[in-house]
């Protein structure tokens, strides 16, 4: 048997599902600042797999993807613990933006992880969440994606160590793109890396899938990782499945050479190899006029692309995965 979790206001006995709040502090009017939690508690011994969503006020798919998940685990035949915290950064999801618009000095949540006790306030919030993070999960993945400025298809971040990897693989089928990870990153994965746990940044979705349908076939893809992982660990019952080829690399920026309207060339696709200065897409002026092109700079593979065709000389354009071979 498994032993009572207890995290922030949420308190799960074996078998049971606890939803609550990580408290952070209050706010002058008298409400909290906290970040919601849910504990499905396994009657049987096992791992404990953390999940996190929204560190970005702009990438809700951790909230739909912790919401599927739930539905479909019954705690009765679950060996371990899941902890969904889908909203790291509330004040940011509820103005939904990036980072919180009150705290211009630690704006980026992502980047300021682990916080300090008594920093700025996103600081704050990020220290909380460690605290717990790092006394209960054995692993974790924080789900991301393009948010309000791009779409990015299926593609990981991840240390090179045996025991990232093979959560990596664990992913399953749909994930053969995972690139090296820098775990001095101020992530949370770089601090379960520290620890000595695997963890991962998983990227998926962002404002070109919200139309009706592909918001939730986002989710849906999520919610077969996560439940492929569970069978992978031996937490749930089932068969896991997994990619016939992992691909390895590195992330490359590919920024705007010109200002203008940004065309993707239609014959291209995310995630299908390319060769260096293959054509990615072209920029044109507000009279039509081809103004350049944006070529793959080495052998490998686009998985993100900006949502808004207008752009400005030096805006993002693109994340190119220069691949290096296979895991």
């Amino acid at each position: 048997m498994s032993d009572m979790i207890e995290i922030g206001t949420a308190k799960a006995n074996p078998g049971t599902i606890s939803e609550g709040n990580i408290i952070v502090e209050k706010l002058a009017g008298g409400g909290d600042i906290s970040m919601p939690v849910t504990i499905i508690n396994g009657k049987k011994s096992g791992p404990c797999f953390w999940i996190n969503g929204g560190i970005h006020g702009d990438e809700p798919e951790g909230i739909l993807t912790c919401s599927l998940l739930k539905k479909v685990i019954n705690p009765d035949q679950l060996s371990g613990s899941i902890v969904l915290v889908p909203v790291m950064n509330v004040p940011a999801m509820e103005a939904a933006e990036r980072g919180n618009p009150l705290d211009t000095f630690s704006y980026d949540m992502n980047r300021i992880y682990p916080g300090k006790k008594d920093g700025y306030l996103s600081e704050r919030i990020a220290h909380v969440h460690k605290e717990w993070m790092v006394k209960f999960a054995d692993m974790e993945i924080s789900i991301h994606s393009g948010g309000s400025h791009s779409y990015l298809a299926e593609a990981m971040f991840a240390a090179k160590d045996d025991a990232t990897q093979e959560l990596a693989r664990a992913m399953g089928e749909d994930w053969k793109v995972c690139l090296y990870s820098n775990i001095t990153s101020k992530s949370p994965m770089a601090i379960m890396s520290e620890n000595g746990k695997p963890a991962l940044t998983v990227e998926l979705g962002g404002r070109s899938s919200t139309a009706p349908g592909a918001f939730l076939n986002v989710g849906n893809k999520l919610l077969k990782a996560c439940i492929n992982i569970l069978t992978h660990y031996k937490m749930i019952d089932g068969t896991p499945h997994y990619p016939s080829v992992r691909y390895k690399g590195y992330q490359q920026a590919l920024l705007a050479p010109k200002s203008g309207i940004f065309l993707p060339n239609p014959d291209v696709k995310f995630l299908s190899m390319m060769k260096k200065n293959d054509h990615i897409a072209t920029i044109i002026s507000y009279q039509g006029a081809e103004l350049c092109r944006l070529l793959a700079p080495e052998n490998g593979m686009f998985f993100g692309l900006r949502a808004l065709p207008n752009v400005t000389i030096g805006d993002w354009c693109c994340f190119y995965a220069i691949i290096e071979g296979e895991w």
